[in-house]
């Protein structure tokens, strides 16, 4: 009698927690609270946090060949290639200047030209015998030589005048950070690159997908992914005179929640890294509790990639940059499921949540509660026997 009693008791308690168990606290919400907007978003007409995304083929493809450029506008058309380049403060310069008669000022029997060597002074100026302190810093090297020739008129024989740039030491960029040979470099007529401006600093110390690189421009500064400058031409920009390129160790990594086995941050073993690696890297879900319909990745993305995912950008919410917060939904109860999983690419800093199954808080209420119960009331019953 007291068995029955007791059954009864612990099948109302059942049914209050089943009442209930949207209340309760839990470890993470759950693949129907995540998905609740969602699936109201035609009946209302406030904006979703988030963008909700299953993955499938179409937003795998589109999530895995988006590649943004990751430098400002200010970077990538500011300077490009060859250009004339300006002379500054500390520049040795060759001046050759020549004479059609041996008459003249700089002309001699044996020949009609003269070199002379000149370090730009820190006003900016030359010396040039006869035509005394010219004005270089700030000048192109043509203009410098034509302001020579001008200031030689009347003095000089018709010269003719050759200015060559020989040491450049104020067009030139600073390397630092995690390279083999951190330094000054100089910037050639033809332009450099920034991957030819780590390749001259003897490359870096950790492999490329580990490393992040910053351009410091005068009040602007862009990061971005090493990697990414090597598979986006768009992003190995021109680097400008005065320019600072910090290169820094930065691994990749993930974080794992939820009903997976080992939760935490999870470094990247390798350049490239799917969701279903990820997920092995963590040692799979959470048999007990796991929803195998609840996998979701958590990520900002660029506004031009949720523009893709179509009705679904309409609800995103913005952060205040050009990013806005989207969430993928892989259901491992779908066949084509883990094909999928392998083909999605996860990329640094993605949060990867698995949700409880809504069964799971049950069976933590039975095994932890109603099994003590009845396990003290087959007792008592046997005391009584």
């Amino acid at each position: 009698m007291l068995i029955g009693w007791l059954a009864r008791s612990v099948g109302l308690l059942v049914l209050l927690f089943l009442a209930a168990c949207s209340g309760m606290p839990g470890p993470g919400p759950q693949a129907l609270e995540i998905s609740r907007l969602a699936a109201e978003e035609n009946v209302s007409s406030a904006p979703l946090p988030y963008v909700l995304v299953p993955l499938d083929p179409l937003s795998v493809s589109l999530s895995n060949h988006y590649q943004p450029l990751g430098f400002q506008t200010e970077f990538r058309d500011a300077f490009g290639g060859s250009r004339a380049m300006t002379v500054g403060v500390g520049d040795r310069l060759t001046v050759n200047i020549w004479e059609p008669s041996v008459d003249g000022v700089f002309a001699t029997s044996e020949k009609k030209q003269t070199s002379l060597t000149a370090t730009v002074d820190e006003e900016g100026k030359i010396y040039i015998p006869y035509a005394g302190r010219v004005q270089a810093g700030g000048h192109h090297v043509e203009a410098l030589r034509r302001a020579i020739e001008e200031a030689l008129r009347g003095k000089a024989v018709e010269p003719q005048v050759q200015v060559l740039l020989e040491e450049n030491a104020s067009n030139k960029v600073v390397m630092l950070g995690d390279l083999a040979q951190p330094g000054q470099y100089a910037v050639p007529l033809n332009g450099l690159r920034l991957t030819e401006a780590i390749a001259r600093a003897g490359g870096t110390k950790a492999p490329v997908f580990e490393t992040v690189v910053t351009v410091a421009r005068g009040r602007n500064r862009g990061t971005i992914r090493l990697d990414q400058v090597a598979s986006l031409s768009g992003d190995n920009i021109w680097l400008a005179p005065n320019d600072t390129v910090i290169v820094q160790h930065q691994p990749r990594a993930f974080s794992a929640f939820g009903a997976v086995q080992q939760t935490g941050l999870h470094p990247f073993h390798a350049e490239k890294l799917s969701l279903a690696e990820a997920l092995a890297q963590v040692k799979g879900l959470r048999d007990d509790r796991a929803d195998a319909g609840g996998i979701f990745l958590f990520r900002f993305e660029a506004l031009a990639l949720a523009d893709h995912y179509g009705k679904h950008r309409r609800h995103a919410g913005r952060t205040g940059e050009d990013v806005t917060p989207v969430v993928y939904r892989l259901d491992f109860s779908r066949p084509d499921a883990m094909f999928l999983a392998q083909k999605f690419m996860m990329k640094d800093k993605d949060v990867v949540y698995v949700a409880n199954h809504p069964t799971a808080e049950l069976g933590k209420f039975l095994s932890s509660i109603v099994s003590p119960m009845l396990g003290s009331a087959r007792t008592v019953a046997a005391l009584g026997d």
